[in-house]
C-alpha cells in the first residue's frame, strides 16, 4: 500500500516548491495521496488540484501542456490532493497548531474569516519592516511580496530575504539577533484560541487535527487537558505520526488518540528548502504515514472512497 503524507506547505505559505512541483514531486515518490496544508491560506489549492487533474489527464495520453507524454502514463497514480490548512492559534502562552483536512476552501464565509487573518498579518508584517529598518536592515513589506510574490509573508520569508541581501550569514542568525520569539525585531500574531480554530475548519465542512502536539513540550497533564478540551470543541483527529516523533512519542499520541476517539493522521511537515533534510512522504527517511489513516477519516467524513 502506497503512504500518504497529510501535512505539506507550498510557496503559498513558507514553503519553497510551488504547488504544481509538490504534485510531481508527489507522483515520482509514489505517495497515494497528500495534504495541502499551508498556514492561514488557501491560495494554493487550486492550483494543486487542477495540476493533479491535469496529470490524470495525461496519464489517458496528454501531458499537463498538451503534449504526448508516454513516461508520464508509465507512472503511478496520481495522487490525490486533499484540501487542506493549517492555522495558528495560541493556548496558554504556546503557539498551537490545527490542522484542517478536506476543508471546502471556496466557502464564502471561510474566505472571510481567512481574509481577516491575512489582513493582521500584513500590519503586522509592516510594524516588523519598521523595527527591522530601525535596526539597520533596510525592508519594507513592499519588497518583501516583490521578492516572495503569491506568498504569505512569514519569518521565514524575512530569514530568505536577509540572507539573500547580505545582512546575515545564515537563516538561524537572522531569527537569533532580529525575528526570533525574544528577538528584537520580532512583533508576535494576532491568535485565535484552538478551540476556535477548530470551530472554523467544521464550520467550513472540514475534519480538524491537532498537529504535532509533541512540540509542544507539555507535561503529559497538560497535552491531556488541551486534548480533551478541543475534543469538546469538536477536535477529530490528531498527528500521531510525524517526522521528528520518537517511537514512545508515537505510542504517547496513539494512548490520547484512543481515549478520546480521534482518529489518526500524520505527516512529515514538508517545507521544501526551508526545511533541509526533510522530504516529502518520507520526512528525516523513517516516516512512513499508511494510507489506512485515510481511509479512516474518510470513512469517519462519510467521503465516498473511490
Amino acid at each position: 500500500m502506497r503512504p500518504i503524507d497529510l501535512h505539506v506547505h507550498s510557496n503559498y505559505s513558507d514553503g519553497t516548491l510551488s504547488p504544481a512541483e509538490l504534485v510531481e514531486l508527489a507522483l515520482r515518490k509514489g505517495l497515494a495521496a497528500f495534504a495541502l496544508t499551508d498556514h492561514d491560506t488557501v491560495d494554493g489549492l487550486e492550483e494543486a488540484m487542477r495540476y493533479a487533474a491535469e496529470f490524470s489527464a495525461a496519464q489517458k495520453g496528454s501531458s499537463p501542456g498538451g503534449e504526448k507524454d508516454t513516461e508520464s502514463a508509465s507512472l503511478a497514480a496520481v495522487p490525490e490532493v486533499v484540501p487542506g490548512i493549517e492555522l495558528s492559534s495560541e493556548y496558554q502562552g504556546k503557539d498551537i497548531h490545527v490542522v484542517g483536512l478536506y476543508i471546502d476552501f471556496r466557502s464564502p464565509a471561510f474566505q472571510d474569516r481567512l481574509k481577516g487573518f491575512v489582513d493582521s498579518r500584513t500590519e503586522r508584517n509592516r510594524k516588523m519592516c519598521a523595527l527591522l529598518s530601525r535596526a539597520g536592515i533596510p525592508v519594507t513589506y513592499e519588497e518583501l511580496l516583490e521578492a516572495y510574490p503569491d506568498s504569505v509573508i512569514t519569518r521565514a520569508h524575512y530569514a530568505g530575504y536577509m540572507l539573500q541581501k547580505g545582512y546575515v550569514k545564515s537563516r538561524q542568525e537572522a531569527f537569533e539577533r532580529y525575528i526570533g520569539d525574544n528577538a528584537p525585531c520580532y512583533i508576535p500574531r494576532e491568535k485565535i484560541t484552538p478551540a476556535q480554530a477548530v470551530q472554523l475548519i467544521l464550520q467550513a465542512g472540514g475534519a480538524p487535527v491537532l498537529a504535532h502536539p509533541i512540540l509542544y513540550h507539555m507535561s503529559e497533564e497538560q497535552l491531556d487537558s488541551l486534548t480533551g478540551e478541543l475534543r469538546e470543541a469538536g477536535l477529530m483527529g490528531i498527528e500521531a505520526v510525524y517526522t521528528t516523533y520518537s517511537a514512545a512519542d508515537e505510542r504517547r499520541i496513539r494512548a490520547l488518540a484512543s481515549k478520546y476517539d480521534l482518529f489518526l493522521s500524520g505527516g512529515s511537515d514538508f517545507h521544501g528548502a526551508n526545511k533541509p533534510g526533510i522530504d516529502l512522504g518520507s520526512g528525516l527517511g523513517n516516516l512512513f504515514v499508511p494510507f489506512e489513516f485515510l481511509q479512516d477519516i474518510k470513512k469517519r467524513m462519510g467521503i465516498r472512497q473511490g
